[in-house]
């Protein structure tokens, strides 16, 4: 069977497109296939960067020419056979397949709404419905604090004895703390203002790892936590961690590790 010139030329065409197609561009003879193009268009339109549209394309075709050019040059030169490089090849090669495990799991086992439910009222619950405005004095010993109570307790005023605290970061501001919740400090620590009513000092020294604490109440106020639906997408990822931090550690415990 023979075919005419025209008709030749149509069934070469037929043939070559689709092969021309698989690609945007051919470098050195090292072919740039489309879905490179269409996976980076893909990722930047999932990042609402920008829309697909072909401008874009043209732009990472450009890239992807430029990118092929200098990996070319970079194995001539030997760069591919460098430890150095090859360490970090292996560690992106790592965290690229886990994840894909991690984006498995987490499908697999989302975190409910039930759960963030009981995790932002456990939040609330440990976070109290009251914050305070604290002061502290820090000392190195307890003969120390006693003594500063004492002094208050003649008259003197507790922001000009702060200034000998040893929480320098306080000490030139009256010993000022700012308004927190208690959850924000050691439970000696909160349980110790938590009993005071606003304006008291600390009859007794309150003794932390860091020293002798002197603690004033400046003033108190209903808590202004945040809604469930305010906080609800950090609340989730936090559970997600927990969740993936667990299963790594059960991994570990599965694995025979020498």
């Amino acid at each position: 069977m023979t075919f005419k010139p025209a008709k030749l030329l149509i069934a070469l065409l037929v043939v070559a497109v689709p092969a021309f197609a698989q690609n945007v561009a051919v470098v050195n003879g090292k072919a740039i296939p489309t879905s490179r193009v269409d996976a980076v268009v893909k990722q930047v339109v999932a990042q609402g960067q920008q829309p697909d549209s072909p401008q874009l394309r043209e732009l990472i075709k450009k890239d992807l020419i430029g990118r092929e050019v200098m990996m070319q040059e970079a194995e001539k030169q030997g760069f591919g056979k460098n430890a150095d490089v090859k360490a970090a090849l292996e560690n992106a090669r790592q965290a690229i397949i886990i994840n894909a495990l991690v984006a498995d799991y987490v499908k697999k086992n989302p975190v409910s709404d039930a759960d963030i439910k009981a995790e932002y009222d456990r939040f609330v619950a440990q976070a109290g419905d009251k914050e305070y405005h604290v002061r502290h004095i820090l000392l190195g010993t307890e003969a120390e604090a006693n003594d500063v109570i004492a002094k208050i307790k003649g008259g003197a005023k507790f922001e000009d004895l702060a200034k000998q605290s040893k929480d320098t970061g306080s000490a030139a501001n009256g010993g000022d703390l700012d308004w927190a919740s208690p959850s924000s400090f050691p439970p000696v620590f909160a349980q110790a203002f938590t009993a005071l009513q606003k304006g008291q000092v600390t009859e007794k020294p309150v003794q932390t790892p860091n020293g002798f604490h002197v603690i004033k109440v400046d003033d108190i106020r209903q808590a202004k936590l945040p809604t469930l639906e305010e906080v609800k997408p950090q609340v989730a990822e936090a559970l997600t961690q927990k969740k993936l931090q667990a299963y790594q550690e059960e991994l570990v415990k599965k694995a025979k590790v020498q």
